[in-house]
């Protein structure tokens, strides 16, 4: 017989196949719709970006801008629409100008600045029917359901990033008692920092980029105005606080901070100001062209001359900087020194024209006023000297006929040196300046930048100099002789009459004026041959020091070959002889005092040009200048983001 089970088993698994062969055609069937509506949002996203791909190219490729007529969004939705992207309520399209920063992560950012356009930020949007899977989703979930999904894509376009270059000029530092003397003045009053804050300063590199936004935060302007920025007035304690902020968020040492904060609290100057008076940039140039670095030190004397230079007011230095006694000094800056960033092919093309690469020291004026009575033994010296002479000369002009009738005769009196009188000692200090001429980027290893430097020009003037215009940062310095020796006379009626005006130098005199400009010397197309680039630190050996020829020996031939202005006798020639002795004494007298005083001005030249105005940064000899160059890139517009 036969069992049950032999006939059981294949009649009992056809059912079964034909179930998990239905239910395989439906997973076929939803795979393949799921595919198919994938496909198509693949797709669609895919010609949204093609189109703001071609719509940012297009926009920077055609040099457009964000203001007024907003061509960058004109010239983007023309591209959109050739590529069958036509812009409505529910296909919008934004164009946005700005600039590329690169972060932390060393990634690249799009900066929105509507004042910039280096680069160029398209996004264009599209509201398609929802996916299956979306709508299957939505069954399980309390959230309303949309029958539409809204595509976005976005797409950053930028022109070649041109090449940079920065130049600047190195300051002279001395020791740190010598800038806390000389700063203090600067700053309005005391600056005390321990040479060792003053080291950390010389140490420590700022970002001028970091710098920048910080400054715009503080100032509540919109990050990336730079020209706003650059032309808003502040004062030094803000532009001295923010450098705080940016070294502190930087890591700056201990010593730094107190320094800066010791910096801040003495600058009183309250001066307005602007940035834009120090830092001079290219029109147009971009965020990533600013991301440089500049020495603290440098940076906080500039913002201290360029207070300074604002003010009316002369600083004035304590007698401990020269070390003499009985020498008043006084120290004018003109006009700060500069900071120079821009694109060396524009400035190549016209290197002295509005986008010129252009830096220069700061242009200073040194006033020394002299206490004659320093020279008081002399003095008495020529009074002996010349006092019986004058008394011999009024006995002959008495003895005049006319005048013991009561006609007119002529009486004499001595002057020497007014009562009172001071010497003045000007050193105008043109500035050494350096402009970029030329450069060349064959490759990254395979660059050099040009440059023409000239150094200092000196103007020396001994004499009196005139206070009101000494002070202005546009007058010329006047001098006037001061008279050394003047024996004067007066036209009288008879012996006891009454008396005309007097007659300066009518029996002979001299006086002291000096007014000699010191040539500088200019080194033209000076090539600095494969410069660091922006960022990186420089050298000893990158440095370039071109130095004048023999001007400080002459500024000190100067004050020691005294030059003389000499006056001879004009009274009558009745007096012959007696105007003979008169003249071979005030020759011996003149002798005397010109020895006197060179010895007196002769030691103040050294100290002057080695202390103080090296402190500020100003060598008369020698200007260093140091050169950054980045390459840039050729080609077209192309995507950066």
């Amino acid at each position: 017989m036969f069992s049950r089970r032999q006939f059981s088993g294949p009649h009992r698994q056809r059912g079964a196949i034909g179930l998990m062969a239905a239910l395989a055609l439906g997973v076929a069937l939803l795979c393949t719709v799921v595919v198919t509506d994938s496909g198509r949002l693949y797709l669609g996203q895919r010609e949204l970006q093609r189109v703001a791909d071609n719509a940012a190219l297009e926009a920077v490729a055609r040099s457009g801008n964000c203001q007024a007529g907003l061509s960058a969004a004109a010239y983007a939705r023309q591209s959109a629409a050739r590529n069958g992207f036509v812009v409505a309520a529910d296909k919008p399209l934004a164009a946005t100008c700005g600039s590329l920063l690169t972060g932390a992560d060393n990634l690249r950012l799009f900066s929105p600045d509507p004042n910039q356009a280096s680069a160029i930020q398209v996004v264009v949007s599209e509201a398609v029917p929802t996916s299956i899977a979306a709508g299957i989703a939505s069954l399980f979930s309390s959230a309303p359901f949309s029958a539409t999904t809204t595509l976005s894509a976005k797409a950053v376009a930028a022109q070649p990033r041109p090449p940079l270059a920065q130049l600047t000029i190195r300051s002279t530092v001395v020791d740190a008692n010598l800038l806390n003397g000389t700063l203090s003045g600067l700053a309005g009053s005391s600056v005390n920092v321990s040479a060792l804050g003053w080291q950390g300063l010389v140490d420590t590199d700022i970002s001028l980029l970091s710098y920048l936004k910080q400054l715009a935060i503080d100032l509540n302007l919109s990050a990336g105005t730079y020209s706003q920025l650059l032309a808003t007035n502040t004062d030094i304690t803000q532009l001295i606080q923010t450098a705080i902020t940016v070294a502190q968020r930087n890591g700056a040492t201990a010593e730094v901070l107190t320094a800066l904060g010791a910096i801040k609290v003495a600058a009183i100057n309250t001066v307005p100001v602007k940035l834009g008076d120090l830092l001079k940039l290219q029109t147009g140039t971009p965020d990533a062209g600013l991301d440089a670095n500049l020495q603290l030190l440098n940076l906080i004397e500039a913002f201290l001359q360029l207070a300074s230079s604002q003010s009316a007011a002369a600083v004035e230095l304590p007698v401990s900087v020269l070390g003499l006694a009985g020498v008043r000094t006084r120290i004018k800056i003109v006009s700060p020194p500069e900071f120079a960033i821009g694109n060396p092919q524009l400035a190549a093309a016209d290197p002295l024209g509005p986008n010129r690469i252009y830096v220069r020291t700061a242009q200073v004026r040194a006033l020394l006023t002299v206490d004659l009575s320093l020279i008081n033994s002399v003095l008495q010296l020529v009074n002996t000297l010349l006092s019986p002479v004058i008394v011999t000369l009024n006995t002959v002009l008495s003895a005049n006929l006319s005048c013991v009738l009561g006609g007119s005769c002529v009486k004499t009196d001595l002057m020497i040196l007014p009562a009172g009188a001071n010497l003045d000692v000007s050193l105008e200090v043109g500035a050494g300046d350096s402009h970029v001429t030329a450069y060349t980027c064959v490759s990254d290893s395979n660059t050099s930048l040009s440059a023409n430097t000239t150094t200092a020009a000196v103007k020396l003037k001994v004499g009196q100099v005139d206070a009101t215009n000494w002070l202005s940062s546009s007058a010329q310095v006047s001098v006037s002789p001061l008279p050394l020796v003047d024996i004067g006379a007066r036209t009288c009626q008879g012996l006891l009459g009454p008396c005309g005006p007097r007659t300066a130098f009518a029996g002979g005199g001299s006086e002291i004026m000096i007014d000699s400009p010191v040539a500088g010397t200019n080194e033209p197309n000076f090539t600095f041959v494969n410069p660091p680039k922006m960022k990186q630190d420089l050298t000893e050996n990158d440095w370039h020091s071109v130095t004048a020829s023999n001007v400080v020996s002459s500024l000190r031939a100067s004050l020691t070959g005294i030059n003389l202005i000499q006056h001879p006798p004009t009274i009558g020639s009745l007096l012959g002889a007696v105007l003979n002795t008169l003249l071979s004494v005030l020759n011996q007298v003149v002798g005397l005092l010109a020895t006197a005083i060179g010895g007196l001005l002769g030691p103040l030249l050294d100290p002057l040009l080695n202390n103080v105005l090296k402190v500020l940064g100003i060598d008369l000899a020698k200007v260093e200048v140091g050169a950054n160059l980045t390459c840039g890139q050729t080609g077209r517009a192309y995507l950066v983001i």
